[in-house]
């Protein structure tokens, strides 16, 4: 999976530098190419000389050269197929998370838009810190890929969480995300997310309270392992980031029914999770209505049932995903829905499950397939989530 790759190396300026050349090392004999970027700081640590060897390549290290402003950053960007900082110190990942670009290593980030790997190392308070947490969190949300740091015996005396990954992880780290990304490849899936609106007049509608980030999180990472991915987004603030995206934009429950059953027969997969509005005014005015003390009576009708009419237009080699926000009787509703819309498996959550449902960061779910099996999960960020989602899709 990394033979050919020209990845290029960042490394700032902390104790786990000595480990980097192994990295280096382990890559070149995997017939991968290496170029390496480093901060000064990392220079005390691990020298010129070893990395130049090592790499086969100069070591980028000065932003200026001979008083003569140096593009290098941007070339050097251009070239690499992946970006691997190891280690990355707090300092560098709060200058990445906060657009800083005042090195060769922070501004080699800021310009560099494919894959990014980032390999934390520092002592175990400096990583518990909140604000270390963050800036972690932001880089996650952009689309960095965090190979975690692990528990063990640091530099500094301490004993815990921080410590670099050994540098053969970080190799089986990027294989394994390598090979995940052809597990879709050549497949199209289409993705519903958000929530849609249902006009009463000019300036009132229906809705609900989805934010759409689950959908997204699911798109995003379906993206990630190689698919073609067909979202058809209601209204949302969220953005996508993944080429492999097309979005459709749609606003009402008739606007999402007519996209879905537009692009489903052309898709192996389909993965409705957007909020539906079950109802709709039989009447919307076209202008705003006028306030009045009297009680205003709407009359709702049944939207179209999206999940059921491609339920029932489902080929044998179409695989079909619904979701289900219970309050009551969560378990027995959903295995009725992933029956009744002849689904291949569904995904529970439960307003009564604390960070579970809308408008939050994480989610609980309960996948149960059509064979009846039921998988439990914890309470996890909605993108650990969405990876959850699509290992089940992948094992069908």
């Amino acid at each position: 999976m990394l033979k050919g790759k020209k990845i290029l190396i960042g490394i700032s300026g902390g104790i786990a530098a000595y480990k980097t050349p192994l990295l280096i090392r382990e890559l070149i004999k995997r017939d991968c190419q290496v170029k390496v970027v480093v901060t000064q700081n990392a220079l005390e640590f691990v020298t010129l000389t070893t990395l130049q060897t090592l790499s086969q390549n100069e070591v980028y290290y000065n932003m200026f050269s001979n008083n003569e402003y140096s593009t290098e950053h941007i070339s050097l960007t251009d070239w690499a197929d992946c970006f691997v900082v190891a280690p990355a110190t707090a300092n560098i990942i709060g200058k990445f998370a906060n657009a800083i670009a005042d090195c060769p290593l922070s501004t080699s980030f800021l310009a560099f838009d494919k894959d990014v790997f980032i390999a934390p190392s520092m002592n175990t308070k400096m990583y518990s810190n909140p604000l270390v947490k963050r800036n972690i969190h932001t880089l996650k949300e952009n689309g960095i890929n965090i190979i975690s740091s692990t528990q063990g015996f640091l530099a500094c005396g301490y004993e815990g969480e921080g410590r670099m990954q050994e540098p053969i992880e970080i190799v089986k780290f990027l294989k394994e995300f390598y090979s995940k990304k052809l597990e879709l490849k050549d497949k199209t899936i289409l993705v519903t997310a958000g929530g849609t609106q249902e006009q009463i007049d000019a300036v009132r509608y229906i809705g609900n309270n989805s934010s759409g980030k689950m959908g997204y999180c699911i798109a995003e990472e379906l993206a990630s392992r190689g698919a073609n991915v067909i979202l058809v987004s209601a209204k949302t603030h969220l953005e996508v980031q993944n080429n492999n995206i097309n979005r459709i934009n749609v606003v009402s429950s008739e606007e999402m029914f007519v996209q879905t059953t537009k692009h489903f027969p052309k898709c192996d997969v389909a993965i409705l999770s957007a909020a539906v509005a079950d109802y709709k005014p039989i009447n919307q005015e076209k202008n705003k209505i006028k306030k009045a003390q009297t009680n205003l009576n709407l009359t709702l009708t049944p939207t179209k049932d999206i999940l059921a009419t491609l339920g029932k237009e489902k080929k044998k080699n179409q695989i079909l995903v619904g979701f289900a926000l219970e309050t009551d009787d969560e378990l027995e509703n959903a295995k009725k829905k992933l029956i009744n819309k002849n689904l291949d498996f569904i995904v529970l959550n439960s307003l009564n499950d604390k960070g579970a449902g809308f408008g939050t960061p994480t989610n609980k779910i309960t996948i149960i397939d059509k064979n009846q099996k039921i998988e439990h999960f914890k309470l996890k960020t909605k993108e650990e989530v969405a990876i959850d989602i699509v290992n089940k899709l992948v094992s069908l």
